[in-house]
This record gives C-alpha cells, structure tokens and sequence, in this order.
C-alpha cells in the first residue's frame, strides 16, 4: 500500500478509531518515556522495585484517563494549531504532577521500616528521573501529532502574503491560511506599536513602514487587508498606501459580514471601485424607506435591470402588500423572481412579463392588481446602442413612459417615480435626450394629476450592465489592455444599492412634479480608476518610464454622444431637502398641451423613419440637447446601402 492509499485509508476511520489509535501512540510514548527516566535513575542499582514497575504499568494507563478527560483526543490532528499544542502542554504536566503525588503517597504508605524523612528523600532522589520522563513524554506527544499533521496535510502553498491588521481578524486568517496550506503568510502588518516585532502564531509583526521592503525584497504575492472595522475613508486611504508597490490586494469583509462565524478564506473579496471610492454612505432613514411600500401594491417596470433589480430588492424587505415585477426580457425576470423568492414570501410575488409600450397591456396590470406606487426604471440606457437605435430608445424611453404614467393616472396610483439619469442633462446623446423627453413628460402631467410625478436623476451606478469599471477588472484578468476613451474622462459614481435607497426615499418626499438630484459626491477620473486598479491588482502599467510592465492602457477615442464629463442640474435653482443625500431641482418644463404635439410629432417620426424630423423635435424639445454626432439609425443606413 502507497502513502497515499494509506492516508486515504486512515481518513476513512471513524473518529472512534482515530481517537483509539492517538490514545495507543500516547500510552506507547509514555511508556518508552517512563521506562527510559527509571533507566536513567538506576545507572548504578540496575534492579527495579516495586515503585518503579508500577511507575512503567501505571502511570501510562492513567496519563491517557487524564488526556482523555481534558479533551486532548478531540482535537483533529490536521488542524493542529497553538491552541492544541498548548492544551497538550497542560495534559502532560498536569498528568506528572498528579503521577508524581500518587507515587509519593505510595512510598509514604509502602516504605514504613523507613522515617518520614527519609521517605520522602528516597522519592526526591528520582525527582530528576521524573523531569527526563515529562519531557521525554512532551517531545514524543507532540512530536507524533505535529508529523500526522504534516503527514495529512497538503504540500504548503508557494504563495507568500503580507495579512495587514494583528487584530482578531487578521489573527483568524493566518489560522485559516495555516489549514488550507493555500498562502504562507509571512508577516503581520499594524499600526499599534506595543505589537511591532512581537510573534503571532510564529508569525512576526511590522511597522506599515516595513510593507515596501517585504514587497521588494521578500517577493509578496498579495497583501490581504483584514481591518473588517476600518471606515469607507480610512480603507481608501490604505489602499492609496498600498496601490504604489503594485502588489495584488484583497480584502476582508466588514464587521456584518464576519459575524455569523469565523474567518474563511473564501471570505477575501478582490479590490473594487467601492472601496477606492470611499464614499460613505448615509443610513437610510426608514420612515421614508416605508412611506410608499409598507401594506402597499407596488409595481417595479424593468425590475430586471441594475437599478431595477435593487429596487425590487428593497422593496421585497419593507413589507408591501403585493410585489409586481414587470420587464420584457424573459431570462431577466426569471432571475430576478428567484432572487425575491430567497428573501421574500412568494404569495405576495407576481411577475409580468411585458412591454411599458404595450397600452392595453399595462392598463390590465394596473387594473387588476390595483397598484399604489410605481418605480419606473424601463429604459433603454446604453449610449452607443441607442446612438444606433434612436427610434427604438424614442419607443421606450419616452412613449414608453407615456404610457406607463398615463395608466398611472388613470387608475388613481398613489406615486409614480421616475428613474432618470445624469446624461438627461445638456444631453449629448439619444438616450439622454429621450429621458430628459420622459422628464418633461412627468412635469407636464403633475400639476393636473392627483398622482405624485416624481424624477430622481443620478450619475453611474458601479457595477451596473454596460459600466466600465467591470469591463476594466475583466480586462486586467485577461491580461490587458484596458481601454480608456478619453484620458479626461470623469464620472461622478455610487454602488447600486445606495442608489435604490435613495430613489425609494426621494419618491417618499415628493409632492408632484418633483425633480430630486442625488448627492453623488466628487467626480472621479476613469483614467485614474483604471490606473488603481490595475497597481491594486499585483500588475503594473505599460509606459515610456516602464516600458516591461504587465498591462498596457489604450485610449480608443470617445464613443458616440459620450461627454468628457456629466451634470445632474440643467441650472442652479436647486434646494436641499430633510436627506443630506437628496437635493430638488427646480426646472423649467413644456406645457402639456404643447408637449402632446411634439410627441404626435415623434411618433410620426417613428413611422416614417425620418431621422431629420426626430433630430428636429428633440433639438426643440429637450434644452441644451447638442449632438456630437449625426443622429443615424442602423436600419435606415441599411436601406439606404440597399437601394443602392
């Protein structure tokens, strides 16, 4: 049989069988260890007495009693640690100690033709036999699970990491690297000065000072930052520290996210845009959270879309009477139902699969299910490809909206909320242009409406399909290069769930004919972005200065109707709200009546196909909209070629 047939063989042992077999290696190492401290004593009188033959069948038997009732033969030897090493400790030398007085009261009891005295003086004469024999028996104990345990385990991972933070977390980690062998971590890293050149676990902790020269000189494969606590801000600074060496980092999870159990692994999470943010965001406040979902019939349009998805998240964990999921994608709606379903009771769960432009359609949903309150987040929002599909971006984007706010109205909906974004502002593109169009729409119908029109307009959310910042990390993982449009390119950016937070808060404040803006802090250079990235990655960047690097970054020029930046306000009359996060806008808006004949006048656009007449509308329509580009429909260039 192979070692690795009989390693096989004895992980398939019951635990019962295990534990029998380390109590037999004990008993054996006890005894050779006895037998060898009773040698030692007797190098001149080479008889043994009684004492000493108990001593070698007694003590033995008794020792693995003891071990057995501190719960030595509980602990799994392939995953020995400083806990277990420190438990056996104890076994064995509150095993002697207890051997040792049983052994003294035995000659104080047995040895009566001699004085007290001397009694006690004939046992203190093998007090240097029981000293060889603890220590003999220390060595051999744990001498034989320290070779199961490198026996058992896998060959040790060739992967050296740096685990910044000494605390309980980072502490936890090393444990965990120490028993899937997947990292050697070679160092501790923390800013607590009592720590620094002290050992945990065998391994030694640093200044942060000390992080360039380990990088460098010790060839560090990642640094895993294990700081669960640490701020938003504060883990955004560290990671500016650290992206300078161009080493890879991960990150542990917070505080939330460790509190079901231990440290795993599995638990590290790569850098993302989040965390080199920074962006602290503001507890919600529950009062608007509730305000248009508690007890109500609530309707998500897209609900399988980024923003979508999250709303219909959100509003699952609120308690609304109804949930209804509508989208026209198929496969999007499938996912998205079985993600409320892990979280929410399917009986109050209804999806629909269907069109906003499908009138009929949406006056039957509206109708039958009697909805209350409406997010609104249908859209067509991919710049380029609406670029080539304006007429369709036209459809959804606004006649879609139309109706869907008309069936609003017409069945006495509480509040209907509008997702809109950044790019409806000075748009320099189709899609911005038809949600600034949708925008208008809302504004028009307030003021005679006992619905509440509301518009929430923000920037890019992370993560959300089409972004660039999953595209960059697919990039780097590939390889490279990472293509950046612009070097001037920024973005103002907030992850998906603060987004939905506050579209849900924002609809909870409005009065009719709303415009909210989202705080979204400060712009951001997608270069930059891209640039941290790729450092927090382990890689470093293909230039002039460092022309042997690992990923080269590429401009390919801006894409039709990309802006070098965004704007969330058309002007400057804007007003704070109760949320610090929520800003309202006061905006100009098209009459209704006036509204209705631009829009007679995009449909017919839409049918004839006329591109010149839809460019002509949404010039008059939608104010500061500048295309950079001729508006072009891939259909219409087709049939032009064709007649050719």
């Amino acid at each position: 049989m192979d070692s690795i047939k009989f390693k096989a063989h004895l992980l398939a042992l019951s635990r019962r069988n295990k534990q029998l077999i380390a109590a037999f290696t004990d008993l054996i190492s006890i005894c050779f260890s006895v037998s060898l401290a009773i040698l030692v004593s007797n190098v001149v009188i080479l008889d043994l007495n009684i004492e000493d033959i108990l001593w070698i069948v007694l003590t033995p038997f008794f020792s693995v009693l003891i071990f057995r009732f501190l719960g030595v033969y509980r602990s799994v030897l392939r995953y020995i640690d400083f806990s277990v090493i420190y438990l056996l400790t104890r076994a064995v030398l509150l095993a002697f100690i207890l051997n040792f007085i049983i052994t003294l009261i035995f000659n104080l009891i047995f040895s009566s033709n001699l004085s007290l005295l001397a009694r006690l003086f004939d046992t203190s004469m093998n007090i240097p036999a029981w000293i060889i024999g603890l220590l003999m028996s220390f060595f051999l104990i744990v001498g034989t699970r320290l070779s199961a345990y490198y026996f058992f385990s896998e060959r040790r991972s060739d992967k050296r990491v740096v685990i910044y933070g000494a605390g309980s977390a980072g502490i936890q980690l090393a444990g965990a690297l120490r028993v899937s062998s997947e990292m050697q971590p070679i160092a501790f890293i923390d800013s607590n000065p009592a720590l620094h050149n002290t050992f945990i676990g065998g391994v030694k902790v640093l200044h942060p000072m000390k992080l360039k020269r380990l990088v460098t000189r010790n060839k560090v494969d990642e640094v895993l930052i294990a700081i669960p606590s640490a701020s938003k801000s504060n883990l955004r600074l560290l990671l500016k520290e650290i992206e300078q060496y161009s080493v890879k980092v991960r990150i542990l999870p917070g505080l939330a996210a460790l509190a079901q159990g231990k440290v795993l692994v599995s638990e590290l999470k790569e850098v993302n845009i989040t965390d080199l943010l920074g962006r602290v965001q503001v507890e919600p406040r529950q009062e608007l959270i509730e305000k248009n979902i508690k007890d109500k019939v609530v309707l998500i349009t897209g609900a399988g879309g980024s923003i979508g998805a999250e709303i219909s998240k959100q509003v699952a964990l609120n308690k609304p009477q109804k949930i209804i999921l509508l989208d026209s994608s198929e496969y999007a709606l499938y996912s998205i139902k079985n993600e409320i379903e892990e979280i929410s009771s399917s009986e109050n769960l209804y999806s629909v699969l269907a069109n906003v432009t499908n009138i009929n359609r949406m006056m039957e949903v509206f109708n039958s299910f009697g909805v209350q309150t409406v997010y609104h987040a249908a859209a067509y929002k991919h710049v380029s490809l609406v670029e080539e599909n304006p007429f369709e971006a036209v459809i959804n984007n606004i006649l879609g909206t139309k109706i869907a706010a008309e069936a609003a109205e017409q069945t006495n909906v509480e509040t209907f909320v509008l997702i809109s974004t950044d790019k409806a502002v000075r748009p320099a593109n189709i899609m911005g242009a038809t949600k600034r169009f949708a925008e208008l729409i809302l504004q028009a119908m307030s003021p005679e409406s006992n619905t509440k029109m509301i518009m929430v307009r923000f920037g890019n959310v992370i993560g959300s399909s089409g972004s660039a910042i999953p595209l960059f990390q697919k990039q780097i993982s590939d390889g490279g290069p990472v293509t950046v449009t612009h070097p001037d390119v920024v973005r103002y950016f907030m992850s998906i769930p603060e987004a939905a937070e506050l579209v849900i808060q924002a609809g909870a404040m409005g009065e009719g004919g709303d415009v909210f803006v989202l705080d979204m802090g400060e712009p951001v250079k997608i270069l930059e972005l891209a640039q941290r990235l790729i450092n927090l990655s382990g890689m470093e960047i293909i230039d002039e200065n460092n022309p042997r690097g690992d990923i080269e970054i590429q401009f390919t020029g801006l894409k039709p109707g990309e802006k070098l930046y965004e704007e969330l306000l058309i002007g400057n009359n804007v007003s704070p709200t109760i949320h610090k996060r929520i800003l309202k806008a006061k905006e100009d808006f098209i009459s209704l009546k006036e509204l209705e004949n631009y829009i007679g006048q995009v449909q017919q656009a839409e049918k004839d196909g006329n591109i010149g007449t839809l460019k002509k509308v949404l010039e008059e329509v939608v104010s500061g909209y500048t295309p950079d580009n001729e508006i072009v429909d891939v259909l219409y260039l087709q049939k032009q070629k064709g007649s050719k």
